[in-house]
């Protein structure tokens, strides 16, 4: 594995444990996510690249548009739930009641 392909693949993993073991917190799940989509937009980015394949050259910047639109409707459930509850706790929200 070279130091390329480790330092995505950490940074992938580090951002999936703090999301499993940290969600004290709406707001540190919501960036753990986000760098879970960064580390994977430029590791596919990067494997075009090194594949030289333009077929593939596209599935990035889909993959981009969609961490856009899944940062857009985290940042609205944050807003909402911190209207409603009055904190970002996770602990706070109870699923069962509205």
């Amino acid at each position: 594995m070279t130091p390329v392909h480790f330092s995505f693949t950490t940074a992938f993993i580090l951002g999936f444990m703090g999301l499993a073991f940290h969600r004290t917190h709406l707001l540190s799940a919501l960036l753990c996510l986000e760098g879970m989509m960064l580390s994977l937009y430029i590791a596919l980015s990067l494997w075009a690249l090194q594949l030289e394949a333009t077929d593939f050259s596209a599935t990035p910047m889909l993959l981009l548009a969609f961490s856009a639109c899944e940062a857009s409707a985290g940042l609205a459930l944050l807003v909402a739930t911190s209207r409603t509850h009055g904190t970002d706790h996770l602990q706070s929200l109870n699923l069962l009641r509205c």
